[in-house]
């Protein structure tokens, strides 16, 4: 069964991004000057030892740079938090994606005893802002992908979409698209993503962004390319200045073995945001070239970057370096 570890993997694909949550600390966060973010939470927190928004970033820092061997840590953040602002959605939220890294980087009987927790921090911070969309869509991936024994469902999954409709439509359609998805009901997917009109709502334009180039990377996975690459053509025209499009369309093209023309999307992407991923690809771009010291470059930018590679891709890059090196 795919329990916990799976639904951590399914909503760190779909997002691409870490989520970052609505505090003084978001700027830093989004231009991802961690080191700045840390000392500005640790001062506010020498005069301010409940602070809300240090608390969380403290959480996010340590999830957002994979330090696992801090996620304990990093829970006593959140349930400080929660202890202090008990009716702060956010806290409750930042529970939620804590203990759902600890289940990921923890046993199959540990991803258990942690499902009903999770579900109840996500739970909570829907109930106490119902317009919290990161917090309904995380909610909607543990129904889809967490067993009716450890409190999942697709009935559950359902009857939040319909909830959440009645909030906002566009939020609806979102949720409903992921629904789709994971049924490979494609085309009603693509017609629900589509139609949301995410309007200036930051975390509805990041659940579209996700879902569209989902959508896109399942049309990849099955060899549908052109399928694909209109699924990553819609999305570069819809969010210009996000990387995801470009990042999509040289996906589908490395796929395909134009490796040349994929390095130039990726590099395109590499532009609008650096991310691990983005240097992982270039690097591999640029093996299959024969330029094997720009290929080494950026395989050690891939491995050196935060938030780091997934398991798979960083023991790939490790060894691709190593031959590289060789």
């Amino acid at each position: 069964m795919k329990l916990l570890p799976a639904l951590l993997a399914s909503m760190i694909a779909m997002l691409m991004t870490p989520a970052v949550s609505a505090h003084e600390y978001e700027a830093l966060m989004k231009a991802k000057k961690y080191a700045e973010a840390e000392k500005a939470a640790n001062a506010k927190l020498s005069t301010d030892a409940n602070n809300a928004g240090a608390l969380q970033v403290k959480a996010e820092l340590i999830l957002v740079e994979g330090k696992t061997d801090k996620l304990d840590d990093a829970a006593k953040y959140a349930e400080q938090c929660i202890s202090a602002h008990p009716q702060l959605s956010e806290c409750h939220e930042t529970l939620g994606n804590v203990l759902g890294t600890k289940a990921t980087a923890g046993s199959m009987f540990a991803a258990m005893s942690y499902a009903g927790k999770i579900r109840d921090a996500y739970l909570k911070a829907v109930e106490l802002d119902p317009k919290n969309f990161s917090a309904r869509s995380s909610l909607l991936q543990f129904y889809l992908l967490a067993p009716a024994i450890a409190g999942g469902g697709k009935s559950k999954a359902q009857n939040l979409v319909i909830e959440t409709a009645k909030i906002n439509s566009a939020a609806g359609n979102l949720l409903q698209a992921n629904i789709d998805l994971k049924d490979e009901k494609f085309a009603n997917a693509e017609t629900s993503a589509l139609s949301a009109i995410p309007g200036d709502i930051e975390s509805l334009s990041r659940l579209q962004r996700g879902v569209l180039f989902n959508i896109g990377a399942s049309y990849v996975q099955q060899k549908k390319f052109a399928d694909a690459e209109r699924m990553f053509g819609e999305l570069q025209q819809r969010y210009p200045d996000k990387y995801q499009g470009a990042f999509g369309m040289g996906r589908s093209l490395q796929e395909q073995g134009k490796h040349k023309e994929a390095y130039s999307w990726f590099e395109k992407a590499q532009t609008l945001e650096s991310n691990a991923a983005i240097y992982y690809r270039l690097a591999q771009c640029l093996q299959a070239m024969n330029d094997k010291p720009k290929a080494i470059s950026y395989f050690e930018k891939a491995l050196s970057y935060k938030p780091s590679l997934n398991k798979k891709m960083r023991a790939d890059a490790e060894d691709q370096l190593k031959a590289l090196k060789a």
